[in-house]
């Protein structure tokens, strides 16, 4: 999960005045220097953690949290309110012009991921909002960029436009226009030139590019790993380019995140998106409410029901829920819900949306093997459509076979067998106890 030390720096510290009926100054004084603790060690902006700690002192101790009838969980609304506020607030969407198409300068240093982020976006754009985008090859500059565009393209099915790298990035972007403009395409993304490091000829050719383009958007793609030098180049970008947003890359990765919370507060630049892993789906809008969230252990639940709305077929999931009420499900049915989860993204990701998943027994700091996951997927796709359908016929030989066919051992094909005989089981049971409840009967209290 992103933010990951800060999240359980924070999540210790709201947790002993949670339940708290009266805190005192004392209190809070002494919770605000866990959190000015935590917030350092996640590389947030020294300026940017004495302003955030200062707002929430002065909140904590006002009116609001000292004559509430549950003070400890007022103060943790005022946190989460200021950690929002610290990241933008709301959400930042992206802009759309009054006359297609809508176009995006893609600008950044080499290495923060840029080609593949306008891969990305684009391909969030088509997906989620249903527009055409054009891809355009303007970085002449550094060898693989125009080839990683094309080869973007040819994966995504998406048009590239190339002039190769003789051509000024200036002519390319208006040549391109044109040609979105004529093709239809509603949305243009111009992937410019990077460099090491931040310079003036990079400066004045991407000036040279928003002048003639009149880009509706600029984002900087900027590396999350990077900590404070990720803030530094957004100012720098900011002076002279003047950025509309920010997208993070790598939030995914072992970072500490403060480069996320302070690019805001520092440039006043909004963050749009953040890559969440490699593959070209792994990018999603920043809602700043739902990361606050995220952080201090409240969970997701928006973000978790709209992965689950883009990737699970309704149909199939009422079909489901039939099987699971009369005891029918095979294992081609756990094999079919085992893909729609995994196309949701990385399944540790994924238990970090659901509220108080971190305090669970057994569910803090779970690891999800996802080779393991790889494993239970090869065992079932080694079974006959009969073994599948009527696990009780799998006798010694037949586990055998399997354990040979998938890669895997004879006690691994117990075990998910075992497994799934227990998952059938308690269906059974549940089903068995809400029927009780409707008749009247026996009650649980958690049905």
């Amino acid at each position: 999960m992103a933010f990951e030390g800060l999240a359980d720096r924070l999540q210790q510290t709201i947790t002993k005045i949670r339940g708290k009926g009266k805190v005192s100054e004392a209190d809070v004084k002494e919770m605000m220097r866990e959190v000015r603790l935590a917030l350092l060690e996640a590389d947030v902006n020294f300026k940017v953690v004495k302003d955030f700690v200062k707002r929430v002192s002065e909140r904590a101790v006002g009116q609001e949290v000292m004559q509430s009838l549950t003070p400890g969980q007022q103060v943790i609304k005022v946190v989460k309110e200021e950690l929002t506020a610290l990241m933008g607030g709301e959400q930042s969407k992206i802009a759309v012009a009054k006359k297609p198409p809508t176009v995006i300068m893609m600008v950044g240093l080499q290495g923060a991921g840029k080609t593949t982020t306008t891969g990305k976006l684009a391909n969030l754009l088509r997906k989620k909002h249903n527009r055409k985008p054009l891809l355009v090859a303007a970085d002449i500059y550094r060898p693989a960029a125009i080839k990683q565009l094309e080869t973007l393209g040819k994966q995504l099915n998406m048009d590239v436009f190339s002039l190769g790298d003789q051509i000024s990035p200036v002519e390319i972007a208006k040549q391109a226009i044109a040609h979105a403009r004529q093709e239809h395409h509603d949305y243009v993304l111009i992937d410019t030139a990077g460099r090491l490091h931040v310079d003036e000829n990079l400066m004045d050719e991407l000036t040279q590019v928003k002048e003639l383009a009149n880009p509706d958007e600029i984002f900087l793609v900027v590396d999350a790993m990077t900590g404070q030098d990720a803030v530094n180049v957004a100012q720098s970008f900011n002076e002279r380019l003047g950025l509309t947003g920010v997208v993070l890359t790598k939030l995914d990765g072992d970072t500490r995140g403060g480069a996320a919370l302070s690019i805001r507060a520092v440039t006043e630049t909004p963050i749009k998106y953040v890559g969440l892993g490699e593959k070209l789906d792994a990018i999603e809008a920043f809602h700043p409410e739902r990361m606050a969230s995220r952080i201090l252990g409240m969970g997701d639940v928006l973000t978790l029901i709209e992965k689950a709305q883009a990737n699970v077929d309704e149909d199939k999931a009422k079909e489901l829920e039939q099987k699971m009420r009369t005891a029918s499900f095979t294992f081609d049915d756990f094999l079919e819900q085992l893909g729609q989860v995994r196309s949701m993204g990385p399944l540790d990701e994924l238990l970090g949306m659901i509220p108080g998943a971190g305090k669970m027994k057994g569910l803090k700091n779970v690891q999800v093997d996802e080779k393991q996951i790889g494993h239970v997927e090869a065992i079932i796709k080694s079974m006959t459509k009969e073994e599948k359908q009527h696990p009780e016929v799998i006798n010694a030989g037949r586990r055998k076979r399997i354990a040979k066919g998938s890669g895997t051992s004879v006690p691994e094909v117990n075990r998910l067998l075992k497994q799934f005989e227990d998952m059938k089981k308690m269906m059974k049971q549940m089903t068995s106890m809400s029927k009780g409840k409707r008749k009247g009967g026996m009650k649980f209290p958690f049905m």
